[in-house]
């Protein structure tokens, strides 16, 4: 029993990470659940046991970037302590784009892309991501603003907004450009606004 059920959580994970990276590769509009379920080699009725409809799936592989990126497991270095983690923040994203050649954006900004006013549950867990991230940011700027190494006029929030806003923007630029230097050259400004806030240790 306890076989079947380790099986069975494979199985699933299996069907979750194929499901992820064609949602990646190509949307989840042009993505059929007969290429998900040849991509993660299993049937069928596994696929259906598991995930009742495509929409319970798209909620499920966005589930699973939650919990990586709270545990710190994924691709996305957020764990910002200093302008250092800052910097390579925006690094694990551009490094991921370098691994599929450009021919890739964010995968969160894929799935969010493609929302329509009736996706609620799939904008909820997309904005939940964003949230995560944007939270990690702006803790970091508090933080640097209760030492007194951040100007007062900085607001924190609009700062971490900034730093994702630019990010999804300068992603999507290096996709359409197949060009890393357009995303590191973007990437690159931005910090350079941000540090405009800080102030130098005497």
């Amino acid at each position: 029993m306890k076989g079947r059920s380790i099986n069975g959580a494979s199985t699933r994970l299996r069907i979750i990470l194929a499901a992820a990276d064609l949602f990646h590769k190509q949307g989840i509009r042009a993505t059929s659940p007969d290429e998900i379920i040849e991509a993660s080699s299993t049937g069928k009725g596994q696929f259906y046991h598991y995930f009742k409809s495509k929409e319970g799936l798209v909620h499920e592989v966005l589930q699973t970037h939650i919990e990586a990126l709270r545990a710190s497991t994924g691709f996305i270095k957020a764990d910002v302590t200093c302008w250092e983690d800052l910097e390579q923040f925006y690094h694990s994203f551009v490094e991921l784009q370098k691994r599929f050649h450009m021919s890739r954006g964010c995968p969160i900004g894929t799935v969010g892309n493609e929302l329509s006013e009736d996706d609620e549950l799939i904008r909820y867990d997309v904005l939940l991501i964003f949230e995560l991230m944007k939270n990690r940011l702006a803790t970091f700027f508090i933080k640097e603003k209760a030492k007194g190494r951040l100007s007062p006029e900085a607001e924190e929030d609009r700062m971490a907004d900034f730093c994702i806003a630019t990010l999804e923007g300068a992603m999507l630029l290096g996709k359409i450009k197949r060009d890393s230097r357009s995303v590191e050259a973007i990437l690159k400004e931005a910090l350079i606004h941000l540090k405009h806030y800080a102030i130098p240790s005497k």
